[in-house]
């Protein structure tokens, strides 16, 4: 009798984990290097060191450590809101009611603490228990009531704007600034740094490891990359949506709360108008496809950079802020048609 043959034992390529660009010592680390930063991101780098230098180049005091923390201070509110507006992209959803949510959470902050008798943890706690609760309402109207994600949070954007007017009387509300919490969160320094900026760091720190080091991650790029697929994987994709609008609800609180902090008072919506449009603008400058399925944290700080060292340029140089929005609204455009080009996906309106 002949014995079974055993068959040769192959390993399979590991997923996901692309080889060197070249053997080492010959220029394989470098390219590696690039290739692992990516082209999107090399081009927000490219477009970056360019406006730094031709704003340098205007004005002597731009890039002065100063004004540079200055664009720092400015940026980390809008990039809290691109983080996790990141996040929603990834998984193929959209969340247009960030600013309000945020102009919410920092009245409630005002007025927990006031009401608390000037206690900061009362009104912190506050802000973000308001902020999960708004982001919950919004996953389920998306996920159960299953209205379309930019619908949902299109309302939401007034529904949220309108309670904290109404709770507000239209007004600043509050003062914080006698108390060294808010003091400390608004502009107090650790490391030469400002603590808001060390807040947007752990933020988004934790955001892409979640995004790149854990099942979670991967799950959320799976739904929103297919989510048929995701679906008969086993995923539990309206729980993982739910638990994603909850997540930019409270960050959204903590950028409210930080809003509180910078300007000594609740604010319904000066400070917080106009923070979706930015947030969505960096994230999409940043490589998230608004179909879902790519994007990243890295790209998203780095065009919120670029946005922010344009803007501060801009108002250096006494440019007319209407003119800013322009800037803002002719950005997205232009990633959105850079994304568009790069998915080979048919024009509208033209033959294939």
């Amino acid at each position: 009798m002949t014995g079974a043959t055993t068959p040769p034992v192959t390993t399979p390529p590991a997923v996901g984990r692309p080889g060197r660009a070249g053997p080492p010592g010959k220029g394989g680390r470098p390219l590696a290097l690039l290739a692992g930063i990516g082209g999107q991101n090399l081009s927000l780098l490219g477009a970056l060191a360019l406006v730094l230098t031709v704003f340098g180049l205007l004005d002597d005091n731009y890039l002065g450590w100063t004004n540079l923390q200055v664009i720092a201070e400015a940026a980390t509110i809008t990039g809290l809101l691109a983080v996790v507006q990141t996040v929603v992209i990834i998984c193929g959803g959209l969340d247009i009611s960030v600013g309000s949510q945020a102009g919410l959470a920092s009245v409630v902050s005002a007025m927990a603490f006031t009401s608390a008798g000037s206690n900061a943890l009362a009104g912190t706690a506050a802000a973000v228990g308001v902020g999960v609760l708004v982001g919950i309402v919004n996953g389920l109207v998306i996920v159960h009531g299953r209205v379309n994600a930019t619908i949902a949070t299109l309302a939401g954007l007034a529904a949220y704007k309108g309670v904290a007017q109404l709770l507000s009387d239209g007004r600043a509300q509050g003062y914080v600034l006698g108390d060294p919490v808010f003091v400390f969160l608004g502009r107090g320094r650790i490391a030469g740094l400002p603590v808001m900026v060390w807040i947007l760091i752990l933020v988004a720190l934790a955001v892409h490891v979640l995004l790149t080091c854990t099942d979670l991650g991967r799950n959320l790029y799976a739904i929103g990359g297919n989510d048929t697929a995701a679906r008969l994987a086993g995923i539990a994709i309206n729980k993982y949506l739910v638990a994603v609008y909850a997540l930019i609800g409270a960050v959204a609180a903590l950028a409210g709360i930080l809003l509180t902090a910078r300007t000594g008072s609740g604010q319904p919506v000066s400070g917080s108008e106009g923070l979706e449009l930015k947030a969505i603008t960096a994230a999409a400058l940043g490589g998230c496809a608004l179909k879902g399925g790519r994007g990243g944290v890295v790209g998203t700080l780095l065009a919120v950079a670029l946005l922010g060292a344009l803007e501060n340029g801009l108002t250096v140089q006494g440019v007319n802020a209407f003119w800013q929005n322009v800037a803002q609204g002719s950005l997205l455009v232009a990633a959105v048609v850079v994304q568009q080009s790069r998915s080979g996906d048919r024009a509208v309106g033209l033959p294939g």
